[in-house]
């Protein structure tokens, strides 16, 4: 038997000791411990402008959407940095990879295409971070309204992760739990951390109870890593999180092709491509607008007309009215490409450059 574990009894028995609570004292004489009321119960995870929902509903709201400095600064670090595709967030703990939405009246931010490439990150985590599970959160967990998550991906457009750090699994490499009364807990702490986890239960004068017992897990035991597993499972994140980058837009011109029309006249057919997972604009991007469209722009040569093909085999192409220098286009998906087309005059050489906000700028020249 293990003198430490405190082992609720069974309905039928009698029991020698009654929870009075968490380490405090009621320094205001209201019967409750700890509480320092509304004006400092506030979590910066619920802080966020999409779908927030007052403290009443949504416990740690705060005053309004970005209320908080540090949630407003990491909010304007976005907004000034169209660039961002793809996000995630550190938390503790659980060992879970979560994706939104947080309630569920927003599931229709996520659409197919979205969920295929949410998807595929997701399971890659699994498999790179042994014990961590790719989850849901009001689905899996619980409802939350005003998350970071959902902000980014509502917000922005932007492919985020939560990542919920530390999984009782690398106690010994197996399916575990959190709960103080499970012996992996005590296990792991008398035979790895060599009881340092743990206060011996002793007695200590309260200045309300008067003479009661404290003792148990320390406050941060079974929240953050113990020391010895903190590098493995940092690096284990670090490399999940850079493969999440890995695959944000990387745009390419694929091909130049040229055809004489006659009289002086080109046609030149580009395709541009895009070798990662993550489309330029996700689909929120897309319903909204977030994002302004991907530049294709020929440079060198006067451009008569530009057009986004829409169909090579059956030469379908919709023309561009203004502008045809620069066609514009809404999306370049993950793992796919579009062709766009111009109808040229002159002879020397020119340049194609895709420029996205997302996806960055690529270029090629044809030298004639």
């Amino acid at each position: 038997a293990n003198p430490n574990r405190m082992i609720q009894v069974g309905p039928d028995e009698k029991g020698d000791y009654e929870l009075l609570g968490l380490e405090g004292i009621d320094n205001d004489g209201d019967g409750l411990v700890n509480e320092d009321g509304y004006t400092f119960e506030y979590d910066p995870n619920r802080d966020w402008g999409w779908n927030w929902q007052p403290n009443y509903i949504q416990n740690g709201a705060y005053k309004y959407p970005f209320s908080l400095p540090e949630t407003r600064a990491v909010a304007d670090f976005v907004l000034k940095h169209p660039n961002i595709a793809a996000a995630q967030s550190y938390h503790n703990a659980g060992g879970m990879i979560l994706r939104g939405p947080g309630a569920e009246n927003d599931v229709t931010t996520y659409n197919a295409a979205d969920l295929q490439v949410y998807d595929a990150l997701g399971r890659k985590g699994e498999q790179l971070i042994p014990g961590y599970r790719y989850l849901v959160v009001y689905k899996d967990l619980y409802s939350a309204y005003g998350g970071e998550l959902d902000w980014l991906n509502g917000g922005r457009g932007i492919f985020t992760f939560s990542n919920e750090l530390w999984t009782p699994y690398l106690f010994f490499n197996k399916d575990g739990t959190r709960d103080p009364l499970d012996n992996s807990n005590y296990e792991f702490d008398r035979w790895l951390l060599f009881q340092d986890a743990f206060v011996p239960w002793h007695e200590f004068n309260h200045p309300q109870y008067g003479k009661i017992e404290i003792g148990g897990f320390k406050k941060n035991f079974g929240r953050a890593h113990p020391g010895f597993l903190l590098q493995s499972d940092a690096h284990r994140n670090m490399s999940f999180t850079l493969y999440h980058g890995y695959h944000t837009p990387k745009l390419s011109v694929d091909s130049l092709r040229e055809r004489d029309l006659g009289d002086g006249l080109k046609e030149v057919t580009a395709v541009i491509s895009n070798s990662r997972l993550m489309p330029t604009h996700s689909s929120q991007d897309l319903k909204f607008n977030i994002e302004r469209p991907d530049h294709i722009t020929l440079t060198g040569a006067k451009v008569l007309a530009g057009m986004v093909v829409e169909n090579a085999d059956l030469n379908l192409a919709t023309e561009q009215k203004t502008a045809p220098e620069t066609v514009q286009v809404r999306n370049i998906p993950g793992l796919g490409s579009v062709t766009v087309r111009w109808i040229i005059q002159g002879s020397g050489n020119y340049t194609v450059t895709v420029d996205s906000r997302k996806g960055g700028v690529a270029s090629r020249t044809r030298n004639q």
